[in-house]
């Protein structure tokens, strides 16, 4: 992904629009909304990116790579990448895009994040782009809230799993097997 879209950290601000796609009232009222999502989730924070794309996959690999290089200049430094979740919006292509940090892996699925693009798609397709964030938005915040209520009922579930003992014994038989294959060749 660092060759398409570079490999230095980038600058950039939660609500990003190079597409112009929003009305300068309409990225108030979009910041007002982010600012309430951190303010229920104060350990997260959301994200959005509207630009155009040359193609369709390059916006699932342009999600990943800005959570991961980006630095969020409007984002409190107590809430790392990790713990964001960054819509990208695809105006050319008419194509959206969840991605969010590792931290919310015990959080949120792949189901949840297609229900959510769900909810907002057809806003996308009409041009509606901030009835449509604020859809995909609220969808998440739902899902998150349930979650948090379960997690905090059985915390044991949504802690990241930790390698056993015997997981490292295989990786470790499968990696020095190959270092051998390697050495052979």
């Amino acid at each position: 992904m660092d060759d398409l879209f570079g490999s230095e950290d980038v600058r950039v601000a939660a609500l990003s629009d190079a597409a112009g796609a929003l009305r300068a009232k309409e990225r108030k009222e979009m910041r007002l909304l982010m600012n309430e999502f951190e303010h229920r989730f104060p350990q997260l924070f959301f994200a959005v990116y509207i630009g155009a794309f040359e193609e369709v996959s390059h916006l699932r690999q342009f999600g990943f790579w800005l959570l991961n290089r980006g630095a969020f200049v409007d984002v409190e430094v107590s809430r790392p990448n990790a713990c964001g979740i960054l819509l990208s919006l695809d105006v050319a292509g008419k194509a959206a895009g969840l991605t969010y940090g590792y931290s919310l892996h015990s959080f949120l699925e792949e189901d949840d994040t297609f229900a959510a693009l769900s909810a907002g798609h057809p806003f996308f397709l009409q041009g509606q782009y901030f009835k449509g964030i604020e859809i995909v938005m609220k969808k998440l915040e739902g899902t998150l809230i349930r979650r948090s209520k379960r997690a905090r009922k059985d915390p044991s579930r949504f802690q990241e799993e930790e390698a056993s003992e015997a997981t490292g014994e295989l990786l470790e038989r499968i990696r020095s097997r190959h270092q051998q294959k390697a050495r052979k060749l």
